[in-house]
């Protein structure tokens, strides 16, 4: 089970102000829907520090933004480049540095994911090459074949 959700600042001065006017740790509680226990660290907290401000930091890398908006422009302008092209090009940027993995997981959050590469089709001269080929060995036995490996 994880930590419930900070109070917002407005709610940390309705507490600090109901409790400064008089109204009860219960009542002050239900009127901003938080604990009792909540309600008297935050007023314990004004009365010691004069701050009603929260220390607890977020967990993980701090969420970018801006990375959804650019990303898809750099694909779009060319759509075969490698996922590591893609991650040297965006990183182009000073402020921005993103790592390759972050860069396929946001391309695969916005729906792009590669196909399987398609392999040329076969030239003339190749088809040629591969019938002469057939024609060369169509008599072949198994004896024959095992002895060119």
């Amino acid at each position: 089970m994880g930590k419930a959700a900070d109070l917002s600042e407005f709610d940390r001065g309705q507490i600090v102000m109901a409790r400064r006017l008089g109204t009860s740790i219960t009542e002050t509680a239900r009127l901003v829907g938080c604990s009792r226990s909540a309600d008297v660290s935050i007023h314990a907290k004004w009365i010691n520090d004069g701050d009603t401000s929260s220390r607890r930091q977020g967990v993980g890398h701090p969420c970018v933004k801006e990375k959804g908006r650019r990303l898809p422009r750099l694909v779009t302008q060319n759509r075969r480049q490698t996922v590591t092209q893609l991650t040297a090009q965006y990183n182009t940027d000073p402020s921005a540095s993103f790592s390759k993995h972050t860069v396929q997981r946001t391309l695969l959050d916005m729906g792009l994911c590669s196909s399987p590469t398609r392999v040329p089709l076969l030239t003339k001269r190749h088809r040629q090459l591969r019938l002469q080929w057939a024609w060369e060995h169509r008599d072949w036995t198994m004896d024959e074949s095992c002895l060119v490996g």
